[in-house]
């Protein structure tokens, strides 16, 4: 909305609630400024039913009707100020504590300036909104990733984006074209859910895997997010999907290392060599498909036996490692400081054998 238009707007607005009385056409084009330059009558009448259809669209009240009982063809305007003035804000204890816990929710991510800003205007209005938790734990949400503030942006503003893209179990990302839609979270994981343009069809990211800076497309969203889709539900489909089980990883693990590891394992054996322990266990384990990642946290202590294709992408992560590429080489960890001891001594040869990845 132009500048001037929107002046305009506001002082119609000011004009109809300062008046306790109708206030007529030819009053208003007297007093505003924008409706004396109009060149002429129609130019006037224009402008005035566009203003008058703008303010109702907005749900400001307008109200018509005459001062006068004897010449009932004066039609005039006002907005009355009960229906237009918002009613004060009242809130159960509870329901005031929630929204204390829901702003402190916030205290650690983007939005944090926000739910200050809330808080503060509640306590000045009277209204308790609870102390820290007795316990002093209380949520968090933390957004770590530099793409979660621009595509929340880019959802208000309704604008797609393009940002490179790495699935999991690849290296080299792929750039994508995505008209976002929602940002949700599972599990500790932000997810986005948009329209890929490439590929003319829904797309769940994660947005640990966006790769680079998230570039605000020119246009607006041409594809409006389908009415039976649950964001939410389609974020935990897409989570147990990259993640799910299939099939079984055989491993060989350090004695006394891997304790993680140990508990999911459904076999484990000692290995020996002629009839003595070698200090390394073959443990089975179920595999999923986000596990390649997890295993390099574990440096020289695990080694994959099998399937062939986990222990390439093992070995392949362990290599980024050392390459500097910290990013390819953090898919899915939840230790950061594993990545740092996974690296001294991990390439052992050029025939692709690594230390602490395979045999």
């Amino acid at each position: 909305m132009p500048a001037t238009k929107t002046e305009r707007l506001v002082n119609l607005v000011i004009c109809l609630l300062a008046s306790k009385q109708y206030v007529t056409k030819e009053r208003l084009r007297a007093t505003l400024e924008p409706y004396r330059e109009c060149p002429t009558d129609d130019a006037f009448e224009r402008m005035f039913e566009r203003d008058k259809d703008e303010l109702r669209e907005m749900g400001i009240p307008l109200e018509t009707g005459t001062n006068s009982a004897l010449f009932e063809d004066e039609i005039g305007y006002r907005i009355p100020k009960d229906s237009y003035n918002l009613p004060e804000i009242r809130l159960e204890r509870d329901e005031a504590a929630v929204l204390g816990v829901a702003a402190r929710f916030w205290q650690q991510a983007v939005l944090a300036s926000d739910a200050s800003s809330a808080l503060l205007k509640l306590k000045s209005a009277g209204i308790e909104v609870g102390d820290i938790s007795q316990s002093g734990i209380e949520p968090r949400v933390r957004t770590e990733t530099g793409a979660f503030e621009p595509l929340l942006q880019a959802i208000c503003d309704r604008r797609p984006v393009a940002f490179g893209y790495r699935k999991s179990g690849e290296v080299e990302p792929v750039q994508r074209r995505v008209e976002p839609w929602a940002i949700d979270s599972w599990r500790g994981h932000w997810y986005l859910a948009g329209y890929d343009r490439d590929r003319g069809a829904d797309r769940m990211f994660r947005l640990d895997r966006i790769v680079g800076e998230v570039v605000l497309l020119a246009g607006h969203l041409t594809e409006s997010v389908p009415d039976d889709m649950d964001v939410h539900a389609k974020v935990a489909e897409f989570a147990w999907r990259q993640n799910r089980n299939v099939g079984t990883a055989t491993l060989r693990l350090k004695a006394d290392t891997g304790f993680l590891l140990r508990r999911r394992a459904t076999e484990c054996v000692p290995e020996l060599l002629d009839g003595e322990p070698t200090g390394w266990d073959v443990v089975t384990v179920p595999r999923n498909t986000g596990m390649a990642g997890w295993l390099a946290e574990f440096g020289p202590d695990v080694q994959v036996l099998d399937p062939p294709e986990l222990r390439a992408a093992v070995v392949g992560r362990l290599r980024a490692a050392m390459a500097g590429n910290a990013l390819a080489a953090s898919d899915e960890m939840t230790h950061r400081g594993a990545r740092i001891g996974a690296q001294p001594g991990a390439e052992r040869s050029d025939t692709g054998e690594m230390t602490g990845a395979s045999r």
